[in-house]
């Protein structure tokens, strides 16, 4: 792990959503105002939750075995066994990980618990995804930009208000990727469940955290220049390769991989 990044104090007056998720995963890494947005939401965020971390193994664990061997994972989140560079390593073990987040405890339990196979490379950027230069200077460090990289942006971009400019955020990291590179993607959604679009809003906005979940156009807006795989743009338990048909699974998620042309 690098250790160029500053030790910044933890701040447990406000929930974060790396914590909250972490918390609906069934985690301990979380604080009371944390566990206070999460009660706040109804079972189906426990289960987007989980759903949505099956389809980051699956895609992951995918796109290494096409033989990419660089991935870039922003918005990382609490680790939770097995991580992105354990799924992507027991595939190739000279993969080259580099994991961002802007939580400072997330930055510690990295720095504590995750670690690399001896022949490839695992490095964390402290850094938020709506500074992207900032987060590929970082990841730099331990990634070839000549050679193709997978950008995993799971759960992350509902947190990005219109306001922030996510689109252009996923544009400028993309545009640094070599051709023949991946973005891995999962988004919430309220299309299935309009009913409970306020209340988990307000549920997060008590906390001072913005939701913009987004509809299957606005999500599929990330992908645009893109050569979207199959089976598309569907929901996180859909979304499946080389694998058995999953069984439907009530869920909030939409989930893609691309490549870069």
């Amino acid at each position: 792990m690098s250790e160029r990044q500053p030790q910044t104090q933890v701040n447990t007056s406000k929930p974060h959503p790396a914590r909250v998720y972490d918390w609906l995963l069934g985690g301990s890494d979380n604080y009371p105002v944390d566990q206070a947005v999460g009660k706040q939401l109804p079972d189906l965020g426990r289960r987007s939750a989980k759903q949505n971390r099956a389809f980051m193994r699956r895609a992951s664990a995918w796109v290494a075995s096409q033989g990419v061997d660089q991935f870039l994972d922003i918005g990382v989140g609490i680790p939770t066994a097995p991580n992105l560079h354990q799924v992507v390593q027991e595939i190739n073990p000279k993969a080259r990980i580099v994991y961002t987040d802007n939580d400072p405890i997330v930055l510690r339990h990295a720095e504590a618990l995750l670690y690399s196979t001896a022949d490839g490379a695992l490095d964390y950027v402290a850094a938020d995804v709506r500074e992207p230069g900032a987060v590929l200077d970082g990841a730099s460090v331990c990634l070839d930009f000549r050679r193709p990289v997978a950008l995993s942006l799971i759960a992350l971009m509902h947190y990005i208000p219109d306001g922030d400019g996510p689109y252009d955020i996923v544009r400028t990291l993309l545009d640094a990727l070599a051709p023949g590179s991946y973005l891995v993607l999962s988004h919430g959604t309220f299309d299935f469940h309009r009913e409970l679009e306020a209340g988990i809003v307000r549920a997060y906005g008590d906390g001072g955290i913005e939701l913009r979940c987004r509809t299957r156009d606005e999500v599929a807006r990330f992908f645009d220049g893109l050569d979207l795989l199959e089976p598309g743009l569907v929901t996180g338990p859909e979304w499946y390769k080389d694998t058995a048909a999953p069984e439907p699974e009530d869920n909030a998620v939409y989930a893609g991989v691309a490549r870069t042309r």
